[in-house]
């Protein structure tokens, strides 16, 4: 008998390895792509846009407040101290706040924000404690209760940076 003659076993045939290689691929990228998608949440789209919409007003409204108060303020950061001092001036000094939060917003990832609230010292300025800061570009934000001072950022080149109300 010739070997060609017999019937040939399944897991011999390269056809059959094909047809199964075809779908295992693609479980195997679609489990890949899950994963992916699990550790790189970016966050859900609102259900809400009307209500983010009246509240993107409302922060305009703080921006223009600040403007009228002529605020301005100066942020200088001293990483190694793990501090963070900030020269607040108002057209009318008497009405500056106690405290105030300052929030470093990284530009890409969430997970790299850091808020702290920083108090007037005796001397004027503000001061905070604030944790390492992870490099790239980071939106700077001192609010108080009414208003709104914006500036950004590049850490760790940067270590300073001048605030104002939002145009």
């Amino acid at each position: 008998m010739s070997p060609s003659a017999g019937p040939q076993a399944w897991f011999r045939n390269p056809m059959v390895w094909l047809l199964i290689a075809i779908p295992a691929t693609s479980v195997a990228v679609g489990v890949a792509l899950l994963v992916t998608s699990f550790r790189a949440f970016d966050g859900v789209v609102v259900d809400d846009y009307y209500e983010r919409g009246k509240a993107i007003n409302r922060v305009l409204a703080r921006d223009a407040a600040a403007a009228r108060r002529g605020l301005s303020a100066s942020l200088a950061l001293d990483e190694l101290a793990g501090r963070a001092e900030l020269r607040l001036t108002a057209l009318d000094p008497a009405a500056l706040p106690e405290r105030a939060r300052l929030s470093l917003l990284h530009a890409t990832r969430a997970g790299l924000d850091r808020v702290t609230e920083v108090r007037r010292g005796h001397d004027g300025l503000y001061r905070g404690v604030l944790p390492p800061l992870a490099p790239g570009r980071h939106h700077v934000q001192l609010e108080a209760d009414d208003w709104r001072l914006v500036g950004a950022l590049r850490a760790p080149a940067e270590s300073s940076c001048a605030l104002a109300p939002a145009r």
